[in-house]
């Protein structure tokens, strides 16, 4: 048990992402613009996380300058990059093909992982990356009869939040290692994403609306349960295992956000999105199979990193 915790800690905070279509459809109705429910969610975060550890981990709250372009890393180039791009993406291009293009973030983790954190690249990672990208495809049903106008820009952003969405295990993953407990990494990332995204967001002239009762409701659950305790127990089990098996893990996300979507918001739920749920999570088995290697088998937990 103790071995498959920090996977089930990792796919615990990204079927909790998965809930977010609940809290983000609430918000546009009341008035706010994609932008701005991205800034509400990041610095309603940052207040609760900054709350939690006044009460529970001061002493987790300092932190050497020398650190902080770690949380630059996840706070800026993951979390704001990746949300920008992504929105970006679903304007120029359709939702369908914004998801698709976000969820190439396994293969950016896999690669970058192993060009910069030397983990083993083998034929399990690349068939699961393989497979959780193919499942994206089946979940979002997209077909080359829709008649979507593809641009160059639309392509190159939604790499892009691909790439700034691999890119909060990336930087994680080396904070980790630099001894910096996985609180502190969630902290830091929200407070810096808030700090950055702030200043350009202009939701200060809908304070009138974002503290409507219903609303501020809805922005402390947002800021809570897909995003604090979410990224909490994310970045606790990446801690513990590899980067690219917990980007891969994570891919259960779009899986929860189909279900929600068929049970709360009546959506149809066909034979190509259970094939493409069916892919994932084959992708997810095995992806936590030991390697063999001739008749050697190799435990994946050996090459980890992991600083715990």
């Amino acid at each position: 048990m103790k071995k498959i915790l920090p996977y089930i800690m990792i796919a615990f905070g990204a079927a909790l992402w998965g809930l977010i279509a609940i809290f983000v459809r609430e918000l546009k109705e009341a008035g706010l613009t994609e932008m701005e429910i991205v800034t509400v969610r990041v610095t309603f975060a940052a207040i609760f996380l900054l709350i939690v550890g006044a009460v529970s981990y001061r002493e987790q709250l300092q932190v050497q300058l020398k650190k902080l372009p770690f949380f630059v890393g996840t706070g800026i180039f993951s979390i704001a990059f990746f949300n920008y791009c992504y929105f970006f993406t679903i304007n120029e291009l359709s939702v369908s093909i914004a998801v698709i293009l976000l969820y190439t973030s396994p293969a950016f983790v896999t690669i970058l992982s192993f060009i910069f954190l030397k983990e083993p690249l083998h034929k399990q990672k690349i068939i699961a990356v393989v497979g959780t990208i193919l499942g994206c495809v089946f979940i979002v049903g997209v077909g080359v009869d829709q008649g979507t106008t593809i641009t160059l820009l639309g392509v190159l952003t939604g790499l892009g939040s691909g790439l700034g969405y691999a890119l909060y295990s990336i930087f994680g993953k080396v904070a980790l290692k630099h001894e910096i407990k996985p609180f502190t990494v969630t902290l830091y990332t929200f407070v810096i994403a808030a700090i950055a995204l702030l200043p350009f967001s202009g939701i200060w002239v809908k304070l009138d609306v974002l503290f409507s009762s219903r609303v501020l409701f809805v922005s402390v659950g947002l800021g809570l349960v897909p995003t604090v305790i979410a990224y909490l127990a994310y970045t606790w089990g990446l801690e513990k295992t590899e980067s690219s098996k917990a980007a891969i893990i994570a891919t259960v996300e779009p899986v929860v956000a189909m279900l929600i979507g068929f049970v709360i918001f009546q959506e149809n739920l066909g034979i190509s999105q259970l094939f493409g749920a069916f892919l994932i999570f084959l992708a997810v088995m095995i992806v936590n199979l030991p390697v063999m290697k001739g008749n050697e088998q190799i435990k994946h937990n050996k090459n980890t990193g992991s600083i715990g």
